[in-house]
């Protein structure tokens, strides 16, 4: 049986970044996704022109949908938007018997709001706990823990604050820092820190939703956090490298450079 993957997350019109890029990255990676959608957005690469939440009862009957029927070995949440979305989603994924990757997405690429004010107790207090790794950037660190991260030094002291929400692992990505590529994956008491070199390419749309759905499809395939956290630094360093142009703004990361090179 190929290992399953569930997001749940907001649909991305321009295909860079949301569910789209979930799938994409799930498909590269040899395990078979399959989404329930949380909002749908107009989006392209110069920003986001609308957006637009699902019911509650909408998100939840997809999921049951799936989950019930096929299953899941691991399963990534995304865009949540509203604090009614987060409380359910926190509800279902606590209440499945699976490893789940927290992307707690606020803002887009462009700095587009995809998270009410509003929400973000709830995911503090609901969907944090119920999350094996939680994967923050630096602005949802500093929107959801007040740290605020400006060296490399400051990672340590911004996965402690986050572990005290309650997921099993942290991830802090740095990838906002100056320098190379540094993230810190922490469970409290062991460390692992991630360096990669940093690609001169603008064209990084999608990037926090494909390393979370990388996670999650080395968690399904049976590796643990840190081996699956690895991994999936190492596929998106190679889709940042390969992110091409798309339209007149950023362009995405490229989900399949591995199907692409060599040439």
């Amino acid at each position: 049986m190929i290992p399953r993957v569930l997001t749940v997350a907001g649909s991305d019109s321009g295909g860079g970044a949301g569910v789209q890029a979930d799938l994409k990255t799930m498909l590269a990676l040899g395990v078979h996704g399959m989404s329930v959608i949380t909002a749908v957005t107009a989006q392209n690469s110069v920003g986001v022109q609308g957006a637009w939440e699902l019911p509650v009862e909408a998100v939840r009957a997809q999921y049951r949908s799936v989950v019930d029927d096929i299953g899941v070995q691991a399963v990534k949440t995304g865009m949540l938007a509203s604090a009614e979305l987060v409380e359910a989603v926190a509800d279902l994924i606590s209440g499945t018997d699976a490893p789940a990757v927290v992307d707690p997405v606020g803002v887009s690429k462009h700095g587009d709001p995809l998270l009410a004010a509003s929400a973000l107790d709830c995911v503090r207090e609901r969907l944090l706990p119920a999350a094996t790794v939680a994967t923050p950037n630096l602005d949802e660190v500093a929107q959801l823990t007040g740290v605020r991260v400006e060296s490399e030094g400051d990672l340590r002291r911004a996965a402690e604050a986050v572990l005290g929400f309650g997921p099993r692992w942290a991830l802090i990505k740095g990838g906002h820092l100056s320098g190379e590529a540094v993230d810190l994956l922490t469970d409290g008491a062991e460390e692992h820190w991630l360096r990669a070199p940093r690609h001169d390419n603008r064209h990084t749309h999608g990037t926090g939703c494909t390393l979370a759905s990388a996670i999650a499809s080395g968690l399904a395939t049976g590796l643990a956090v840190p081996e699956a956290v690895a991994r999936a630094k190492e596929y998106v360093t190679g889709a940042i490298a390969a992110g091409f142009a798309l339209g007149a703004g950023i362009g995405p990361v490229d989900h399949g450079w591995r199907l692409r090179a060599p040439r």
